[in-house]
């Protein structure tokens, strides 16, 4: 089990490491959104800060994950991200689901194997 948690960690730490320093450093440029999916990215360009907090977010939660330490508070910081992620990609982009759903059993099956770490929290 410990194995399997490192790889799904290191996994999920290069995809937001990935996916955070192509928007900072605009290494990628993506194909214009169409349809509804265009409504939406519309409207996070116009919160001027939603998308670089989502961001930076996403880029502490990749590096604690990469490096092991703050494991069980960036499941924590990132899993509101990846419930959007999901629901971004049910609704309106189909064709990223898989990886979707890949962060949400990779960010389950991290903080289960850190559940030790909120007992403290889930204490009444």
């Amino acid at each position: 089990m410990k194995v399997a948690t490192i790889i799904l960690r290191s996994l999920m730490g290069l995809l937001f490491l990935f996916a955070s320093l192509t928007f900072f450093f605009e290494l990628i440029t993506p194909p214009p959104p169409t349809g509804p999916m265009k409504l939406f990215s519309d409207g996070l360009a116009a919160s001027i800060y939603l998308l670089p907090t989502v961001k930076v977010i996403e880029l502490l939660c990749g590096v604690a994950f990469l490096t092991g330490r703050f494991v069980p508070l960036a499941t924590v910081l990132i899993a509101p991200i990846i419930v959007n992620i999901v629901l971004l990609h049910a609704f309106l982009d189909p064709k990223g689901l898989p990886v979707a759903l890949f962060l949400v059993i990779a960010n389950s099956f991290v903080a289960y194997a850190n559940r030790d770490s909120y007992k403290p929290l889930l204490r009444p």
